[in-house]
């Protein structure tokens, strides 16, 4: 009695444990909140399909150019990029320690572009890119705007020693024509960043408050200029004299503002002015010849933030929506890719110039999103269903399906043995397919098929009967 007791009581205590545990187990379960994490998103069929269509229009722009892709980490050591964003840094989403190289995620194209130039040890020295790929920043999300933490960014560069404001011309060619391409009415605010160092130089803004102040100007298209003045004074210690010298400048919106700067005694005196006032002329006239010209607005007040950039800086800007903010940025970056490339036998920085653009994708898709009737996008690219009447016919639809396959032609057919009908013409229908091959017992016996147009009123019925020989030529024939 005693030792059945003492055997017995450990396996109750064990079970009740064991229940007890499993139902902790569930109770964690439970408690998932099942979420994509904040400022990320899941996209669907249908929106990737219109993302898909987007990538291709603006990869043609590229290679219509004659650019290469390559493709770079999703994540860099930590120092590459330290000290190239300015106050933005602080964006950067910097990766768990796990006991060896510091890394962080990517925080642009840019940077790692650069890194890849230094590598190549003078290979690369010009060279037109492209790369197309997801970037991170520790932003504060605003969805219904295409403002994210994880993004995809489409950014072309110029990389190598070439005549002024040549390439710089083509990059801006690029930025119409792609944006053209997807019927997104814009312009592009351009400024020189010579000549707002110059600016700030003739304002008297010290030397080591120029990026910090660069930064503060650049909020302008946010903020009215009093905030940004208060900013600059009890923010940034700038005195209010030169604060109000600034504003002078950076508020004049006239179109003939070049030749109003070129009269400015004070400024002119100033070779960083002269030198970035040149320059844009030039790149005006380049411009001209590409018939970008008339959307370029002169912007003293854009100062782009990054720390990279050296010469002239743009943002294309839509005009569709109010309040999306910009959707293409970039500029010239002389210098980075001598950062990472050390210097030669005479102690130069060995340094590739560049200029460069990034086309926001997740803003220009929510413009082409709020087009859209969510009904009418196919997000399949089949051309053809196979669909059997009367009995199943599952090996002839396999093998007339495997036909369509092998001569190139999308096609699907129901995974099903004896398919209704119904649900046959339904997946037409709702999937959006264009054409379908119709087959029965007498088509067989007659070594034919029958061909429908899907897109017409009528689904059941009609079609046009063709030999099994013929089908594929009467169908590339109909998809052309």
């Amino acid at each position: 009695m005693f030792k059945t007791f003492c055997t017995r009581r450990p396996l109750l205590s064990y079970r009740r444990l064991f229940s007890t545990s499993l139902q902790c187990k569930k109770t964690e379960r439970q408690a998932i909140l099942v979420k994509t994490p904040k400022g990320t998103r899941d996209y669907d069929d249908k929106e990737m399909a219109i993302r898909q269509d987007l990538f291709k229009s603006i990869t043609n722009v590229f290679q219509r150019h004659g650019a290469v892709t390559i493709d770079t980490p999703v994540f860099e050591l930590t120092e590459i990029l330290s000290g190239k964003y300015g106050e933005e840094s602080k964006l950067i989403y910097n990766l768990a320690d796990q006991g060896g190289e510091h890394c962080s995620l990517r925080y642009d194209l840019t940077v790692p572009f650069a890194r890849y130039l230094a590598m190549q040890g003078g290979k690369e020295a010009q060279m037109k890119r492209y790369q197309i790929a997801k970037v991170y920043r520790r932003d504060q999300p605003i969805m219904t705007k295409g403002r994210l933490r994880e993004f995809v960014q489409c950014d072309f560069d110029i990389a190598g020693q070439y005549d002024p404001m040549i390439p710089d011309a083509e990059v801006l060619k690029i930025v119409s024509d792609a944006l053209d391409t997807v019927k997104v009415p814009f312009y592009i605010k351009l400024n020189h960043r010579q000549l707002l160092d110059g600016l700030f130089q003739v304002c008297g803004v010290p030397q080591d408050q120029v990026r910090s102040i660069s930064a503060a100007i650049d909020k302008l298209d946010k903020m009215p200029w009093e905030d940004v003045k208060k900013e600059m004074v009890k923010e940034r210690g700038l005195s209010e004299q030169i604060a109000d010298r600034i504003g002078k400048y950076v508020l004049q919106q006239d179109s003939n503002i070049l030749d109003i700067l070129e009269k400015d005694e004070a400024l002119m005196k100033n070779e960083d002015a002269r030198k970035g006032i040149a320059d844009i002329r030039l790149l005006l006239d380049y411009l001209d010849i590409f018939q970008v010209k008339d959307r370029i607005r002169i912007d003293l007040s854009l100062a782009r933030g990054l720390d990279y950039y050296t010469g002239i800086i743009y943002e294309a800007i839509q005009t569709e929506v109010e309040g999306l903010g910009s959707i293409a940025a970039g500029g010239r970056y002389d210098n980075l890719v001598g950062m990472f490339a050390g210097t030669n036998k005479r102690g130069q920085p060995k340094t590739i110039p560049c200029v460069g653009v990034s086309i926001g994708v997740e803003r220009l898709f929510s413009l082409l999103m709020a087009r859209q009737n969510i009904d009418k996008i196919k997000s399949n690219a089949t051309q053809v269903y196979v669909i059997s009447v009367g009995d199943g016919l599952l090996r002839e639809r396999m093998q007339l399906v495997r036909e369509l396959w092998d001569a190139g032609i999308k096609a699907s057919f129901m995974f099903k043995n004896k398919p209704k009908l119904e649900k046959q013409w339904n997946v037409c229908e709702k999937e959006q397919i264009p054409f379908a091959v119709i087959i029965g017992k007498d088509e067989l016996d007659n070594g034919q098929v029958r061909i429908k147009d899907m897109r017409t009123k009528s689904n059941q019925g009609g079609g046009i009967t063709v030999s099994r020989k013929e089908m594929i030529d009467v169908l590339k024939d109909k998809l052309n």
